[in-house]
């Protein structure tokens, strides 16, 4: 089993203008937060649109991550659905692009009770040898796994991780507080990682390192380190770009500053649509703050 800690980057999945992925975008965008000292990468989840892709772009998508991650770090996707058969064939397909784990989400929509929680994530582990991540995020699935569930999974050899996005700080807490031993607590909200790491999280799938991965490479290696002075200086100095990702629904702002940037086109698939002005107003601000451009 791999260890998985650190700031890994939940990837945005650049657009042509036409709404064909772009794939050479996109390879650009991996190199980059590689060269950036990024810790593991993070495709096919909520920030990269997954919804709206086709199977095939996600094959393509992966195949590209793997490739440019060469081994050097992790590469963990996103598999999960309101169906548990629907993630178990997501993981026997997309696991065959060579990724090193699964991102599975709590169930959107149907709204398990918390022993079907337990038993989807059961299922999902006993069909696979690749370690998987939960994804507990109620404010997107309208369900929340309580601790007590997520800590009865954190048994099971192969569920490695949790990337707790509740908010919750109490449930998340207790969590940590319970693990087992090499069970790890991952932080959903780039806004809460200095909270969480500071009572014993290990890192941080961040949706602003997509923008600045140098920068948040290095505030969760200050983390890591136990260095929570200066990781508090940084954390400060990146609220406001924490905040600002989230002044639309992710990943609308993100696509927006990444555009800005020259990295990408400002596109998103329907039912998502491009950045108000005054978004990429307050985008190009938060970058210039940040001496991004």
């Amino acid at each position: 089993m791999i260890e998985i800690k650190g700031c890994g980057t939940a990837l945005v999945t650049p657009f042509e203008k036409n709404l064909d992925v772009d794939y050479n975008a996109f390879r650009k965008l991996v190199r980059r937060q590689i060269a950036g000292g990024i810790h593991f990468l993070v495709p096919l989840g909520t920030t990269g649109e997954t919804p709206c892709l086709e199977e095939n772009e996600k094959i393509h998508i992966l195949e590209i991550t793997v490739e440019e991650a060469g081994k050097r770090i992790p590469v963990i996707t996103g598999a999960g659905s309101n169906n548990t058969k629907e993630v178990i064939r997501n993981m026997q397909v997309l696991g065959k692009t060579g990724v090193d784990a699964f991102l599975i989400v709590t169930p959107y929509y149907n709204k398990p009770t918390q022993s079907g929680l337990y038993n989807h994530f059961k299922a999902a582990a006993e069909s696979t040898d690749k370690p998987i991540i939960m994804y507990n995020v109620p404010g997107r699935t309208s369900v929340n796994m309580s601790a007590e569930t997520c800590l009865k999974l954190a048994e099971i050899k192969n569920i490695i991780a949790v990337k707790e996005a509740s908010s919750n700080y109490s449930q998340i807490s207790e969590i940590i507080r319970n693990a087992p031993e090499g069970f790890n607590v991952l932080s959903g909200n780039d806004d809460e990682t200095l909270s969480l790491c500071a009572t014993g999280a290990s890192g941080v799938i961040s949706v602003a390192s997509n923008i600045a991965p140098e920068l948040l490479s290095g505030f969760a290696n200050k983390l890591m380190e136990g260095d929570f002075e200066d990781a508090a200086d940084i954390h400060h100095k990146l609220m406001p770009l924490f905040k600002n990702c989230f002044i639309e629904s992710n990943p609308i702002p993100v696509k927006s500053a990444l555009h800005i940037m020259g990295l990408m086109e400002n596109t998103l698939r329907p039912p998502l649509y491009a950045s108000e002005k005054k978004t990429d107003e307050i985008m190009k601000q938060t970058l210039k703050d940040l001496n991004l451009i």
